[in-house]
C-alpha cells in the first residue's frame, strides 16, 4: 500500500514546497524542521492503524475511560539523512524503541554504485511494528537492503516506510521486494536520473540538512 500525504490539500504541501525550493534550502534549520514536521504527520497517520485498548485513567475529579496505544513501535532510520525525519516520528511515538542503520551509496569511477551497510544498532524486533524513515526513496536499493538486514535480527509483524519524496521506480521495487510494507510519502515524483537521483526531487537531503560531506 502506498499513501501519498500530498494527495489532499494540507500544510504538508507547504513543507514539501519549502524542502524543494532552492531559495529556502540554504536555511538548514528550516530544512530539518520541515522533515521533522513530515515525520510528525506520518506518525499521527500511522498511529490510526495501530492497536489501542481501553484503560481507566484516574483524574482529580474521578475516573475516565481512555483508549491507549497497546504497544510501542520500533523507529528505525538510515544514517545520516534520516535523522530529522526520525526525530519527527519520535516526537509523537515518544516511548518507542529505536534502531539505527548506516547505509550509503559507495560510488565507483565508472559512475555505478553499491549499497554499503556498516553499522546496525537495534532492539528486539520480532513480531513488532517497524517504522523505517529515509527522506528520499529513489531506487529503493538502500531501503530494501536495510530491511533484509533487519530481518536477520527478527521478523516484524508490520513494516511502515516513511519518506519525504519517493520516486515511482523505487516504490515499484519496494513493492516487489517487500510487498507487506506500507509506504507513506510526502510526495511522489516519476523521474529518476541514470545516477539514481529523483527529478525534480530536492537534491541531497543529507547535505542540505547537515552540510556537505567528503566521501572517498
Amino acid at each position: 500500500m502506498v499513501i501519498n500525504l500530498s494527495k489532499e490539500n494540507s500544510l504538508i504541501n507547504n513543507w514539501i514546497a519549502e524542502l524543494r525550493d532552492v531559495n529556502i534550502q540554504s536555511d538548514r534549520m528550516r530544512f530539518r524542521r520541515n522533515l521533522e514536521r513530515i515525520g510528525e504527520i506520518a506518525a499521527y497517520e500511522i498511529s490510526k492503524q495501530l492497536p489501542f485498548a481501553s484503560q481507566e485513567v484516574l483524574t482529580p475529579m474521578g475516573t475516565a475511560n481512555a483508549k491507549l496505544l497497546m504497544e510501542q513501535p520500533v523507529l528505525t532510520t538510515i544514517l545520516r539523512a534520516g535523522l530529522a525525519l526520525h526525530n519527527g516520528l519520535l516526537n509523537y511515538f515518544d516511548k518507542a524503541d529505536n534502531a539505527f542503520v548506516s547505509a550509503y551509496r559507495k560510488h565507483f569511477k565508472d559512475g555505478s554504485f553499491e549499497i554499503a551497510l556498516e553499522y546496525l544498532s537495534c532492539p528486539e524486533i520480532e513480531n513488532r511494528v517497524l517504522i523505517i524513515s529515509d527522506p528520499m526513496l529513489a531506487t529503493g536499493a538502500s531501503l530494501v537492503k536495510t530491511i533484509h538486514y533487519l530481518k536477520e535480527e527478527g521478523k516484524p509483524k508490520a513494516i511502515h516506510i516513511v519518506t519525504a519524496i519517493a520516486c515511482t521506480v523505487g516504490i515499484d521495487y519496494l513493492e516487489r521486494e517487500v510487498p507487506e510494507a506500507t509506504i507513506w510519502c510526502g510526495d511522489i515524483d516519476d523521474e529518476l536520473t541514470a545516477k539514481g537521483y529523483i527529478v525534480p526531487g530536492l537534491g541531497d537531503a543529507g547535505d542540505l540538512a547537515y552540510g556537505a560531506k567528503i566521501q572517498s
